[in-house]
């Protein structure tokens, strides 16, 4: 089954299917438009804790927008017949640190003390900056938007830290109040960009060669606008080097059925 095919469905519950039986594998950018799409970063629950502690204290890059209970593959806050093992078009595995593989099904995998984490996509802020008519480049060329790493401290929490990845995206200055404004409203999206022009003042050396994605030119008459990036919670599952670390590969996100402009905070800041 193709992108072009289930890129037709009209509900969620149709897609999933496709998903879950496994005639569809592939990125789910543009999918179910106006739904949050959803990170996942799966781990035994001796783990979990920590983690949650270290995301709500780095809410921009790592917005918690649901967690399964220890051992139960349901995400009921995020749609009433989830079951995170099969529901993602395709999965990646660490181990120890270290990239395993990607699989299309996690069931063979699935252990009783593993806890979901589920957070929230710049898929969404992307929908609505390209919805008030503000270009966004990587998508237009059919790129994955490059992520650098930076200099941006966080906050630890227990054996998770490090510093923050960012996304970057080339923008008119003009459009950078507008973008602003929009992102700002996505809170668990990410938010609001963190860093607008000179890319060394937050650690990046060079735009040309990002850590993750692929290099996107910056026009002369525009500026590279950083955005908090998911990638970040990855980043400081993988330094932790625990025994198995279960995450969406990327592109390809837990669908939920919560709409985009309703999300609210599973906590109050």
């Amino acid at each position: 089954m193709t992108y072009q095919d289930v890129a037709g469905f009209q509900t969620v519950a149709e897609l999933r299917t496709a998903i879950r039986s496994g005639a569809f594998s592939g990125h789910t950018a543009g999918l179910a438009p106006g739904k949050l799409q959803c990170n996942i970063a799966i781990m035994p629950a001796e783990y979990a804790l920590d983690f949650m502690r270290f995301c709500l204290r780095n809410p921009r890059p790592c917005p918690i927008v649901g967690v399964g209970e220890t051992g139960d593959p349901a995400m009921p806050t995020l749609g009433p017949d989830i079951d995170i093992r099969h529901d993602l078009p395709r999965y990646r595995l660490y181990r120890n640190g270290q990239f395993a593989e990607d699989v299309t099904d996690i069931a063979a995998h699935w252990q009783d003390d593993m806890v979901t984490v589920a957070l929230g996509c710049s898929f969404t802020f992307e929908r609505a900056l390209m919805a008030a008519g503000i270009p966004m480049r990587h998508v237009d060329q059919n790129l994955t938007v490059p992520m650098y790493r930076t200099s941006l401290p966080l906050e630890s929490g227990g054996m998770f830290g490090g510093t923050m990845v960012v996304s970057m995206r080339p923008l008119r200055g003009g459009d950078v109040p507008r973008a602003v404004e929009i992102c700002a409203r996505y809170p668990l999206a990410h938010g609001a960009p963190v860093h607008v022009g000179d890319p060394s003042a937050i650690g990046i050396a060079a735009l040309d060669r990002p850590e993750w994605g692929e290099a996107v030119r910056v026009a002369p008459d525009e500026v590279p606008v950083f955005w908090a990036c998911g990638v970040t919670s990855q980043n400081a599952l993988l330094a932790a080097g625990i025994p198995l670390v279960i995450t969406h590969a990327p592109g390809h996100m837990l669908i939920s059925e919560i709409d985009e402009d309703a999300a609210q905070p599973i906590w109050k800041p």
